[in-house]
């Protein structure tokens, strides 16, 4: 039987019991200032064909797409619609898609122009205000300095500024530094991933719901009393998320193995 889906692709506890894999992969999605070449990144990172070009809301809905990398398992890559403060009301429907996407994230590609170095702290600082409005705010990111072409042109990565997030310097439009992105993403995702088994007496939906948010689901049981089995694999730093949600169901919820 397949498991239900409720708004954001999340799963919804079933009524009876189930059984059977609900695998997924770990999600990045790429977000920014409309404009800045995330359609043509996403495009240089997985060969896809997705239309880019310099117009406002040129992608009005989100596309996904397998990103094939050397350090890890298979990722689901994100394209996602320009963030804008006050979008008019009559696009917040095409945008539902992407807001979706980007909350389910596990990594962020938060790509800036960086030939526009009078507005790049500005135009970082509204696309994080988004992020913080639509819930996102704490999803870790990696800032790809974008259209080098158009200044120095020499790709490289570098520690970011007052403790932000590591930056990856580079021209989707050439080429130049996407090699550097990869290992960047790869890196992300390579080290410090945890296998993990729980077996909990019920379905608690709301912990439920962030293990998919956060985790690659390998398999999940529902047994006839209502318990609840999940094996999943999940990123040390997700984890973390996880530890006040297992600490509040402390009386019921008990790890039935862990590994990794």
């Amino acid at each position: 039987m397949e498991i239900a889906l409720q708004a954001g692709g999340l799963p919804v506890c079933p009524g009876t019991a189930e059984k059977g894999p609900h695998i997924l992969s770990f999600k990045v999605a790429i977000v920014g200032r409309p404009n800045v070449g995330k359609s043509t990144l996403f495009n240089a990172l997985t060969s896809a064909e997705v239309f880019a070009a310099d117009l406002l809301f040129a992608t009005l809905d989100s596309t996904l797409r397998r990103l094939e990398l050397p350090q890890c398992e298979p990722l689901v890559l994100v394209d996602t619609v320009g963030f804008v403060r006050n979008l008019p009301h009559e696009l917040v429907a095409a945008f539902r898609s992407t807001l979706e996407e980007v909350r389910s994230a596990s990594l962020l590609l938060h790509v800036v122009d960086s030939a526009r170095d009078d507005q790049r702290a500005l135009m970082v600082q509204q696309v994080n205000g988004v992020l913080e409005e639509i819930g996102a705010g704490d999803i870790p990111q990696i800032e790809v300095m974008n259209k080098i072409d158009l200044t120095d042109g020499v790709p490289r990565r570098s520690a970011g500024e007052a403790g932000g997030p590591p930056r990856v310097w580079l021209s989707a439009r050439g080429g130049e530094g996407i090699d550097l992105l990869r290992d960047a993403v790869g890196e992300q995702f390579a080290e410090g991933v945890s296998h993990q088994r729980w077996h909990l007496p019920r379905c608690d939906g709301r912990l439920r719901a962030h293990v998919f948010r956060v985790a690659k689901v390998r398999h999940e049981h529902f047994d006839p009393d209502g318990g609840w089995q999940v094996e999943f694999d999940v990123r040390r730093r997700e984890l973390g998320q996880l530890e006040p949600l297992l600490a509040a169901a402390a009386t019921d919820a008990r790890p039935a193995a862990e590994s990794g």
